[in-house]
């Protein structure tokens, strides 16, 4: 009962951290929105179809990825001038374009969860605060977790943001934009769930990705998470179906264009 009753507790202070150093504090900017054509033309060359990334690729071609970073560093999006679409575009470009950073810089890794960095089991490669935008400094946490999730209320994010690993959601190898946002997040969930690689899904069972786990709250804020899958799905579940999750590979993306 002791042991039982230690270990619920060191979740939970686990958990208030990981929640705790995800909050960001309100940044005020007069940027105005930026154009991403930039980071466009590096994904089309160094990304394929399917998501592999040519991370030698980025390497040989870093004056100008070093270029889109210091853009975004410039530029912090704000509500005086920037359109909803516009940061949402932005916040998951910057996400995608700082963990290609993050790889390059310690590259050749096998996995981006052997980028260390804090204290083990509670600080990980997501806690590492090295991105500086205007005034404001980041981690990937934060951007993820402090202000797309708590800001824009959307669940298909969670198919956009790359997290450099098989198992996620695939790097599209195109910018995301204020005006084909919607269309884009749509492609990229469908994506995603029809991938099998990703999901292996039946009307009567179906295997699902972790991301469906972790982040079930976000997917079932106005429907069931069969409902949201079925609104994107190929293969249609049934409310009876038995669900399972699959292993998680974090092995790295890596592929050669």
């Amino acid at each position: 009962m002791q042991k039982t009753f230690i270990l619920v507790l060191r979740l939970f202070l686990i958990s208030s951290l990981f929640f705790t150093s995800c909050k960001v504090q309100d940044y005020t900017s007069n940027a105005r929105p930026i154009s991403h054509n930039t980071w466009d033309s590096l994904l089309q060359k160094y990304v394929s179809v399917e998501g592999n990334v040519n991370y030698k690729g980025f390497i040989a071609d870093s004056t100008k990825f070093h270029r889109y970073l210091a853009l975004l560093s410039a530029n912090h999006p704000n509500e005086n001038f920037w359109t909803q679409e516009e940061r949402l575009a932005y916040w998951i470009n910057a996400y995608n374009a700082f963990t290609v950073k993050l790889i390059i810089d310690h590259y050749p890794v096998v996995s981006i969860k052997d980028i260390k960095a804090g204290i083990p089991f509670i600080n990980s490669v997501w806690d590492i605060k090295f991105i500086h935008i205007e005034q404001a400094t980041y981690d990937l946490n934060n951007i993820e977790h402090g202000i797309i999730r708590q800001k824009f209320n959307e669940p298909r994010i969670h198919f956009a943001v790359n997290c450099a690993s098989k198992s996620c959601p695939k790097l599209a190898n195109y910018a995301f934009t204020a005006d084909q946002l919607d269309e884009q997040l749509d492609e990229a969930a469908k994506s995603f769930i029809n991938g099998s690689d990703k999901n292996q899904i039946g009307e009567n069972e179906a295997k699902l990705s972790k991301i469906f786990l972790w982040y079930g709250g976000d997917f079932k804020k106005n429907s069931s998470l069969v409902e949201f899958i079925n609104k994107y799905s190929d293969v249609k579940i049934s409310v009876h179906a038995d669900i399972d999750y699959l292993d998680y590979d974090w092995r790295l993306n890596e592929g050669s264009q």
